[in-house]
């Protein structure tokens, strides 16, 4: 477009801008529905309508900063090489540094060209010049960002992207900003730890004086706690005690609680804020009851700061009573859960496995492939592909993704991002189910956790060091070959450009913190800065694989692997194929061995064994006469016992080689089993028994109606279990075959 034609289109705007009330342009502007970001600009006018487009008009005012917009009416607007025309417009000096440090910055183009529009939009939106860009302004622009997008696309996750990633790494790389300010804008977006005070506070807690006390302990607390246990001990104490006490009784003023009060709060507690039932009680209970003990204990020691608060703890013992049962409950749930998923891991990892061989494959051979190449893979078609996208982008010099489509159904695979996506499944499960690490420590591995080992013979042990983790304790994994080949795989991909693996900070989401530089193995390219995997980020890789799995395999459906399965799997695996318990107490991470036992009762395999081996001795101890083959006479005796067992209404149940030891009188005994056939004929015994006890009733026959109500009561009992019987399924168990050798007249 030439310099005419936007001087036309700024007239344009400004011509409709006269009919909105104001003294200057921008008041005329805010006042008109363009300017509020109600409709776009491109509805005054485009060039099929009046021959001119209208939104280059709209762009140089901005470049020109007659008008200041609002961020939702610049993103309403597509302002095509707005960057470019608005440095030009500035002539600033500062501005022109940022765009050759733009250039210098090892990323893509796309990251560049986002680097820099970013800015530009910041600089026209909150009309300031680039010296006056402080980190919180751009922290600012990318909250208003958020909100923008999200009412111009509401629903769309993309619309919550994270903008202004690449504009803070610049800034900072220029030195636009003071060296304490965090070195990326995710670690300023980031709240460290709250302090005792503000961890209180997030909670309504009327009495001043129950506030200061409850900061008081857990500022002593804290001394002997992490930072996790303490904010949840905060929520237990503070906001599911003390605030709802406060909500029972308003005028409460000190710890002294009244019966009818707890046991208004004991009811409250029992159900969550949504309505729903509340299954961790106890916890509340215990850390209420220690709250009242830890009070006890302090006021001996220093009376003159606690005594004034000691009151009896309103938690009866009665409370504790059955705490152990319902571990048990719970110990028993984990149990099952293992025994559920145990089976099922084989598939699970054969799925990863072929998922991440097949991308892998497919993306070698797309490679080799020249544009337009038709190649088929495994029994499919596919033909390598090059958008116009990544036209631009070779035009730039910057690399492009490998794209293929698939012949059959003309889908578009990028096939680069499946390949890597399959790559950190694969490599995720492996690691986990080969080590038992828990996910944290899995994401906290580095490339110094990777040691060796030489014994005394010479052979090379490769290790594996866990960080401290949940138990502050560093412990060391012996690699097994499986483990180490993808160990090995994932440095191996990390080195692939010829560099070593970046050192990146980590955000620990429990301790609210961030770590040293380190070379964090499971880390990946996250737009303009390599950022290493989150907890969460591993839960669902590994929960989108068993989604994929229960489309075709019917045990995944309604089941879902976390992370910790793989660690319960490990460890039963380990100790129940013989490694002692403290053996693998150690290298779980366990201080009790109670935890690991726990862990690994989930088959009762010591059961089991000693049930087989006791079965392996009684035999050995019976007369070797006992397992000969039958003769022809005792299999033939053992016919007939059958045969004597069949009876009028089914079958009698009693053991081999036993006589019927209640008279034949069938209705009544125990061993009868009725045939479903014979349900008509109970009904005309019944009818029989009733015209008989009515006779013996006309007779006055006492002795004979007790035995006739005796009989009834058995026939009535076999008849409702005949026809419950009867509504099952039938289970067909096939025709026995002869052993070989045996004569026929004895099969």
């Amino acid at each position: 477009m030439t310099r005419n034609q936007r001087a036309q289109a700024a007239q344009c705007v400004l011509e409709y801008l006269l009919d909105f009330p104001g003294q200057t342009w921008q008041e005329r502007w805010d006042a008109s529905p363009v300017g509020q970001g109600l409709v776009a600009a491109n509805t005054l006018g485009t060039r099929r309508s009046t021959g001119l487009a209208i939104t280059p008009g709209v762009r140089a005012l901005y470049c020109l900063r007659v008008i200041q917009p609002t961020l939702l009416t610049f993103r309403r607007n597509v302002l095509h090489n707005f960057a470019p025309m608005f440095v030009a417009a500035q002539g600033d000096p500062l501005l022109n540094k940022y765009a050759a440090q733009v250039e210098a910055q090892p990323m893509r183009h796309i990251h560049r060209r986002e680097a820099m529009s970013e800015l530009c939009t910041l600089l026209a939106v909150q009309g300031v010049s680039l010296s006056d860009v402080t980190p919180s302004a751009v922290l600012h622009f990318t909250q208003e960002n958020r909100r923008a997008r999200s009412v111009l696309q509401p629903g769309n996750k993309v619309a919550n992207r994270l903008v202004g990633q690449g504009m803070w790494n610049v800034l900072h790389a220029m030195g636009h900003f003071t060296p304490a300010t965090p070195s990326t804008l995710r670690a300023a977006l980031m709240r460290g730890q709250r302090t005792v005070e503000e961890m209180v506070d997030q909670y309504p807690i009327r009495n001043r004086s129950v506030r200061g006390l409850l900061i008081d302990y857990f500022a002593r607390r804290r001394v002997d706690t992490d930072y996790s246990t303490l904010k949840n001990l905060v929520l237990l104490v503070a906001h599911h005690f003390w605030e709802k006490i406060e909500r029972v009784n308003p005028d409460q003023t000190d710890l002294r609680i009244s019966h009818e009060h707890y046991a208004a709060w004991r009811q409250m507690i029992t159900m969550k804020d949504n309505g729903k039932p509340r299954a961790g009680q106890d916890s509340i209970i215990i850390a209420v009851r220690s709250f009242y003990y830890d009070l006890h204990t302090w006021a001996a020691e220093e009376p003159e700061r606690w005594a004034a608060w000691v009151a009896p703890c309103p938690v009866p013992p009665s409370e504790l009573h059955g705490l152990g049962t319902r571990r048990r409950r719970i110990n028993e749930r984990s149990a099952d859960r293992t025994r559920q998923r145990q089976p099922l891991l084989p598939v699970l990892v054969e799925h990863v496995e072929t998922r991440y061989d097949r991308a892998r494959l497919l993306l070698e051979r797309a490679n080799k492939a020249a544009d337009g190449e038709l190649f088929t893979h495994e029994g499919t078609e596919y033909r390598r592909v090059t958008t116009e996208a990544d036209r631009k982008l070779l035009r730039h010099g910057d690399a492009v993704p490998t794209r293929v489509i698939e012949e059959a159904t003309g889908q578009i695979i990028h096939i680069g991002t499946e390949e890597e996506a399959a790559f950190w499944e694969w490599a995720m499960v492996e690691t986990l189910r080969h080590s038992g690490v828990r996910v944290e420590e899995l994401v906290e591995l580095t490339h110094l956790s990777v040691r060796q080992y030489q014994r005394a013979n010479g052979e090379v042990i490769a290790l594996l060091v866990i960080a401290p983790s949940k138990t502050d304790r560093e412990r060391v994994i012996p690699m097994s070959a499986e483990l180490f080949h993808v160990i090995a795989s994932i440095i191996r991909r990390h080195g692939r450009t010829g560099r070593p693996i970046p050192l990146v900070s980590r955000y620990d989401s429990q301790d609210k913190q961030w770590s040293a530089p380190m070379p964090f193995l499971f880390q990946r390219q996250n737009g303009t800065t390599p950022a290493v995997f989150s907890i969460h980020a591993v839960q669902e890789m590994i929960s989108r694989r068993g989604q994929a799995l229960a489309e075709v395999h019917p045990g995944f459906r309604g089941l879902k692997f976390t992370p910790h399965d793989f660690r319960r799997i490990f460890a039963t695996e380990l100790v129940n194929s013989g490694l002692p318990i403290h053996i693998g107490a150690a290298l779980l991470g366990h201080l009790n061995i109670q935890t690991t036992r726990g862990y690994v009762a989930v088959f009762d395999e010591d059961v089991v064994r000693h049930y087989q081996e006791h079965l392996h001795r009684r035999r050995q101890v019976r007369p070797e006469g006992e397992y000969r083959d039958a003769t022809a006479q005792e299999w033939s005796e053992f016919q007939e016992h059958f045969d004597r067992r069949k009876v009028e209404l089914g079958s009698c149940g009693r053991p081999y080689g036993t006589p019927c030891q209640h008279e034949h009188a069938c209705i009544r005994c125990p061993m009868l089993h009725i045939n479903p056939k014979m349900l008509p004929r109970l009904a005309e015994l019944e009818a029989d028994l009733l015209a008989r006890r009515a006779r013996a009733e006309a007779e006055g026959w006492v002795g004979e109606i007790e035995g006739l109500d005796l009989t009834l009561s058995f026939l009535r009992s076999k008849q409702q279990e005949t026809q419950r019987r009867a509504q099952r399924p039938t289970v067909e168990l096939g025709i026995p075959r002869p052993r070989p050798g045996m004569p026929d007249d004895q099969t």
